[in-house]
């Protein structure tokens, strides 16, 4: 007759558990100072964040600070706040497999694909538009875009100014203008869209400036 004495299978596989590695050990200290960074560039308060996600304003702070473990329903939680991939959020360690899994959304109606893995710095996406996003909704904000047109047909609404860019086009412009881009009805679009942060700016080379 087993006993409760703990020797059985299951406390055998519990005691084979092994801690934490240093790897995963400074991914995890790694997640306060990364969630705060993430939302100072945001320009997002705890109080806004509290706000939107339901965490309270403490569990934030704590979570920042290192005070708090953070569990994964409250990273999914921030990941959607402050649109960016869980991975970024925690750093993960690397286990061997070279494969970056890009993990396309939903966004306004299209299909994003980001195409960079850092919550700060330069952002890139693939955008695809549908055909049903046609109405001009112009915003600004503070950043630098820069927009290649894969396929289709794309409208752009740049201030009081209205284009349609085809295949091979480029446009770049100060976010803080509004602005609205879309599809112009006929025809799904793709596009490369680069984004800056104030105070950012992509540096482009020719083959004379190599030499």
């Amino acid at each position: 007759m087993e006993t409760a004495s703990g020797s059985g299978p299951d406390s055998a596989a519990v005691t084979a558990i092994s801690p934490h590695t240093p790897a995963i050990a400074a991914a995890l200290a790694g997640v306060g100072p990364r969630l705060k960074r993430v939302r100072s560039q945001r320009r997002l308060t705890l109080t806004g964040v509290a706000g939107t996600t339901g965490i309270s304003k403490s569990t934030l702070s704590r979570l920042e600070t290192g005070q708090r473990r953070p569990t994964l329903e409250l990273l999914l939680a921030l990941s959607h706040a402050y649109r960016v991939p869980l991975d970024d959020l925690v750093a993960a360690p690397e286990e061997g497999d070279p494969r970056v899994r890009l993990k396309p959304e939903r966004v306004k109606g299209r299909t994003v694909l980001p195409l960079t893995r850092q919550p700060d710095g330069m952002q890139a996406w693939k955008i695809v538009i549908p055909t049903t996003k046609v109405s001009p909704e112009p915003r600004g904000h503070d950043g630098h875009e820069w927009i290649y047109v894969l396929s289709g047909r794309v409208r752009l609404v740049l201030g009081d100014q209205d284009w349609v860019l085809a295949p091979g086009e480029v446009v770049e412009f100060e976010t803080q203008v509004p602005h609205w881009f879309g599809s112009t009805g006929r025809e799904p679009a793709e596009i490369l869209s680069i984004f800056n942060r104030p105070g950012e700016r992509m540096t482009s080379r020719s083959p004379v400036d190599a030499q």
